[in-house]
């Protein structure tokens, strides 16, 4: 293979060819997937297949409940069929006309029938647990904006691809634009709902022998509240900023505290840093990390910090390592964090001050790490 002007290459030809042109289409296409499950999300497709019960919807009962013309059933059927394939849908062939009255006798025509899976069921609008907030937060024009900036943003001097597109930092632009920072805080909120349901599940033992805890930049307190309900002699305290937390009441075990983790954290048994630390460079987790160490030994014992964060490469499951790479490229995008290895993260807590760690590879992608001081 010999291109004008340029160097001779290694030859590629014949299947070789052909494969590294199918792992760029693959990545080229790849917001497809994206796109496409926003789209069902939008029209309610998880929400109609749920409705209609455990039996798999027919495909032109889903176009009728989605209130759709007859003419887009064709279009439907390829967008099922891609979600199908990607593992949000089990389609299953089932009689037309399924479930109408007056049904006739004889031998009917086959159509499409579709059943949700467990992905799909976080995509419920009313699942506590769900993903939906998260998933249009994420995939607003607003946010997809800054990845056309990116390869700009490496030749410039602004902070994050997001400051560049909106000149102002993430933060700001929630603090500024009340509707998108709801429905981010409150995909937020499901992801902690859904955290905590598995921690305190399947792990209960990590809060053996605590009395007070602190929920540190725990918003609007999805976690603080979980442990609330579940340990009714633990003490929980939420801390955030006033703007988040000013107007939230507390009640029984739990409570709300205005503060800043950058200058002082309440003092506790345990402290949960949940999805925290990936927000800020190093030098801002040290300083986090050290005020945290703080407040877990400044009543005279040795408490705990928990991290709830990914561990960039902890699984070698290559759709966890996936993921961690993804999530890794969106917090510098947005927020200039970063999602750290367990060398990084060993270094920042001995910078803190602590003197051992261990971590424990139990919330999927994520994991739970404990820090001693």
């Amino acid at each position: 293979m010999n291109f004008e002007g340029e160097k001779m290459l290694p030859i590629v030809a014949g299947d070789e060819l052909l494969e590294a042109q199918a792992h760029i289409w693959n990545h080229l296409f790849s917001f497809v997937n994206s796109m496409t499950l926003k789209c069902a999300v939008e029209l309610g497709i998880p929400d109609a297949i749920h409705r209609h019960g455990p039996h798999p919807m027919p495909l032109s009962r889903l176009v009728s409940a989605l209130q759709l013309h007859s003419n887009k059933t064709q279009f439907i059927y390829r967008l099922m069929r891609l979600l199908t394939h990607s593992g949000f849908f089990v389609a299953q062939k089932v009689p037309k006309n399924s479930g109408l009255e007056e049904e006739e006798e004889e031998e009917e025509e086959e159509e499409e029938g579709y059943v949700l899976t467990n992905s799909s069921r976080l995509l419920l609008k009313h699942n506590p647990c769900g993903v939906t907030s998260l998933l249009l937060s994420m995939l607003h024009p607003t946010f997809m904006e800054p990845w056309q900036l990116l390869s700009d943003w490496f030749k410039s001097e602004d902070r994050t691809p997001f400051d560049m597109a909106h000149a102002m930092s993430f933060w700001e632009f929630m603090g500024n634009k009340p509707k998108q920072g709801d429905i981010f805080n409150s995909g937020m909120a499901s992801d902690a709902r859904l955290v905590m349901s598995v921690l305190l599940d399947k792990h209960k033992g990590f809060f053996d022998g605590v009395s007070s805890l602190v929920d540190v930049g725990g918003n609007t307190g999805s976690v603080g509240k979980a442990i609330a309900e579940a340990f009714p002699q633990i003490e929980c305290t939420v801390l955030d900023l006033p703007q988040v937390v000013g107007e939230l009441k507390g009640e029984g075990n739990l409570k709300y505290v205005e503060g800043d983790m950058f200058k002082a954290i309440p003092p506790a048994d345990v402290l949960v840093l949940k999805w925290i630390l990936h927000v800020w460079n190093d030098e801002d987790c040290v300083k986090i990390l050290k005020n945290c160490k703080e407040a877990i030994t400044s009543n005279g014992k040795k408490g705990k910090v928990m991290v709830i964060d990914m561990v960039v490469g902890n699984k070698e499951e290559d759709t966890l390592i996936q993921g961690h790479l993804l999530f890794d490229m969106v917090v510098m995008v947005f927020l200039n964090g970063k999602q750290r290895d367990e060398k990084e993260l060993s270094e920042a807590f001995k910078e803190a001050g602590f003197s051992g760690y261990k971590i424990f590879p139990i919330l999927g992608s994520r994991s739970l790490i404990e820090i001693y001081p």
